[in-house]
């Protein structure tokens, strides 16, 4: 394939790219986007694999087939409520492989640039590496805390700002070494020496983010992994690579920013860290004392205030994800939209572990994609809605996030589903959620406890709808 096919088919896959990105962005098109990300990667990979720099066919053909049944089998294995566990790793596998090939590229010999180019391409390496490195074990730390291999509560050291800030300043001091170094065997300690610290870094940076960050650590590592990718195009010349990466590094940047303003946080503070715990306790108010009784409420009492009310609104969180209860979910929305209630679902931009969660397992039970809304769109409505089934879902429903100017969560944007006539939330026990912090909801007069594992409950309530 001649070098003007492969500009031509670069900028066609660079464009289905584009295309892919605006696909997703509503879940009407999301299908469509898809379709266009996977062309656009089938007409890239044909046209790298084709190119005149590609000699060794049967290597990557077995590479290509090794690394192509593993998907496959991942993605029939993996549940859609393991997806962020699947895209943290995933992330990880692009940070390392950002690493290997700086390290490829900078002892292939055949490769020789001269004055400011030389210092260019190495400058590109390092920060290829860097990024890498980072990338790859933050992301294998947040694969572990999705996973609860290692615990969701923060790990914070002492001094740990000050310790990333000295971590960051070696790397530039190694860095300077790097550039300067007359020859590849020179460079090479600093060079290994920064992936060392680069790889703590990331572990470090992780460890110290508590777990009601976690959508805003898998979008910040999305953006992570497409900066890699970018860097890696520069090493190898591939302006694909470049492209493709910098589409991802920027999505995901402006994901990480959007879920930041979505949880009032800044940005910094959630590299800081200390935001959630990896349990919870019985709520009660600051002083110890109990905030009041909770009222509950059985599976059939809330069929029968569901099939009686005219405005339903449901909130799906996390604990619907983890019983895999949304396929009832949506059979229930089916009978009672049969029954003219009018059912909508509340879709808060940090419910559950990854940006867009909620949305992903809903699309998967086959809800109607015009019921389901943003938060921002139906917080205004509540006053009018009878009522509000929340699923598995607490922080994002937490009143003293406005009320409590002291609490951790103050300011951060919540349903207000305590503005309803009957708020009905189903829950395992009165464990507080990732944030860690108590939620007054449950102790207000409107609203009424249903106890027990999701989809048991969810199941009763159908037989009684």
């Amino acid at each position: 394939m001649t070098e003007g096919t492969i500009t031509v088919a670069y900028i066609a896959a660079s464009v289905l790219f584009i295309l892919a990105l605006g696909g997703l962005s509503n879940q009407e098109t999301a299908r469509k986007g898809n379709v266009y990300g996977m062309t656009g990667m089938l007409i890239a990979v044909l046209a790298t694999v084709l190119g005149a720099k590609v000699t060794g066919y049967g290597t990557v053909i077995v590479c290509m087939a090794i690394g192509g049944s593993i998907g496959f089998y991942l993605a029939k294995k993996v549940a859609m409520t393991e997806m962020p566990e699947l895209v943290a790793i995933l992330h990880s596998f692009v940070g390392l492989a950002a690493v290997l090939v700086g390290f490829a590229n900078y002892m292939d010999e055949t490769i020789q640039f001269e004055g400011a180019e030389h210092t260019i391409h190495n400058i590109e390496i390092y920060l290829g590496i860097l990024i890498g490195a980072v990338t790859f074990t933050g992301s294998v730390i947040a694969f572990g805390k999705l996973k609860g291999i290692v615990t969701s509560k923060p790990v914070l050291l002492k001094g740990r700002n000050a310790l990333n800030l000295g971590m960051l300043l070696l790397c530039i001091w190694l860095g300077v070494s790097f550039i300067g170094a007359e020859s590849t065997s020179g460079g090479m300690l600093p060079l290994i020496l920064m992936t060392l610290i680069a790889f703590a870094f990331g572990v470090h940076m992780v460890m110290a983010i508590g777990g009601a960050d976690m959508p805003v650590v898998i979008s910040m590592l999305n953006s992570y992994s497409g900066w890699a990718a970018a860097a890696t195009g520069f090493m190898l010349s591939n302006d694909l690579l470049i492209v493709t990466g910098a589409l991802v590094g920027s999505s995901g940047a402006i994901l990480s920013y959007i879920m930041c303003r979505a949880m009032n946080r800044k940005f910094l503070a959630v590299i800081s860290g200390g935001f959630g715990t990896s349990g919870g306790t019985v709520a009660s108010s600051g002083d110890g004392e109990a905030q009041g009784e909770v009222v509950p409420i059985s599976a059939e009492e809330t069929g029968e205030l569901l099939k009686n009310a005219h405005e339903v609104v449901i909130v799906p969180g996390y604990g619907m994800a983890v019983a895999q209860a949304q396929h009832v979910v949506s059979e229930i929305t089916r009978k009672l939209r049969e029954q003219k209630v009018n059912v909508r679902f509340a879709i808060h931009p940090v419910a559950g572990r990854m940006p867009g969660h909620m949305n992903v397992l809903l699309a998967e039970a086959k809800v109607p994609y015009d019921i389901v809304y943003e938060m921002e769109e139906l917080n205004e409505d509540f006053p009018d809605v009878d009522v509000v089934l929340v699923i598995g879902a607490n922080d994002i429903v937490n009143p003293d996030a406005q009320d409590n100017p002291s609490s951790p969560i103050a300011g951060m944007p919540v349903l207000e589903v305590w503005k309803a006539e009957t708020v009905i939330v189903m829950k395992r026990s009165m464990a507080t959620g990732y944030a860690g912090v108590q939620n007054p909801l449950f102790f207000k007069e409107n609203t009424r406890m249903l106890f027990g594992d999701a989809k048991a409950s969810v199941e009763a309530i159908l037989g009684s709808v």
